[in-house]
């Protein structure tokens, strides 16, 4: 009988593999904490980092609360709903996940200068270098990734539990807000951070709507891309690691909110 103690050929080549991956990316996290260090006190007490982080961390969150609060309701209309055209809607939405953030960008910056755009404008709702349009630009390329990620969660979701409680009378807006959120309560919250995560981190598309003007436009990522264009590499290697510290908050934070024995522990009232 052959020994499970002894690990197999197969075994070592893929923990061999796993650790490489580990070193590469640990690689990359450590060049950046590395030149992060030397001007990360000067990079802490900028103003003008200061109002970047300002102002990533306001779009992100205002965009991602927007997202998530259409994104659920819509999941549930492509997963518990006799839609018609459920697979042409998902062929849409899932086809922006392929194409570039610079083309998606370029889509709305097009969209925003038409005649639509210049009457929003007229009416003073700027989108086009405005801190509007990083929100626009957030909602675009984040709507069909947290719908993906909400979909996925419904459709793995127990349907029968919401049968039963509408046999006893609860309504369909009953049974999705008492049976399913709460059932995919993990899920909607590793949504909402990574959906989060992601505009605090877009760049490509936003250059293009709104540009990268210094305290007004001007994000965590875009106050990167001006200091290395200005040769202060020190300062945009500083606020890189400002968003790595972020970064790791955030997956301490859904690690904290996501963990199971969180939820075997409510249920026994400890």
């Amino acid at each position: 009988m052959k020994s499970w103690n002894k690990p197999s050929l197969f075994s070592i080549i893929s923990m061999a593999i796993a650790l490489l991956i580990i070193c590469f990316v640990g690689s990359a996290i450590l060049a950046i904490i590395a030149g992060g260090i030397p001007a990360f006190k000067e990079a802490a007490a900028s103003r003008e980092i200061h109002f970047a982080l300002r102002l990533s961390v306001l779009t992100s969150t205002v965009s991602t609360i927007i997202v998530m609060t259409l994104a659920m309701p819509a999941a549930y209309a492509l997963t518990r709903t006799p839609m018609p055209f459920k697979r042409i809607y998902s062929l849409i939405i899932d086809l922006t996940l392929s194409l570039p953030y610079i083309l998606l960008g370029l889509s709305l910056l097009i969209l925003f200068s038409s005649p639509w755009g210049k009457w929003l404008k007229a009416h003073h709702i700027q989108v086009v270098f405005s801190p509007l349009g990083i929100v626009m630009v957030h909602l675009l390329i984040n709507l069909p990734y947290a719908l993906r990620l909400i979909r996925s969660a419904f459709e793995s979701a127990d349907i029968h539990l919401e049968y039963i409680a509408m046999t006893l009378g609860a309504t369909p807006l009953t049974a999705f807000l008492t049976i399913l959120l709460p059932m995919c309560r993990n899920s909607l919250i590793n949504a909402f951070i990574l959906t989060w995560s992601r505009a605090l981190g877009e760049f490509g598309a936003t250059l293009m709507l709104v540009g990268v003007t210094r305290f007004k436009t001007e994000t965590l990522p875009g106050s990167i891309y001006l200091n290395i264009s200005t040769g202060q590499n020190d300062i945009a290697m500083a606020t890189a690691m400002i968003m790595l510290v972020i970064s790791g908050i955030t997956l301490f934070l859904s690690r904290i909110l996501t963990d199971p024995s969180r939820d075997k522990n409510r249920k026994v009232g400890i």
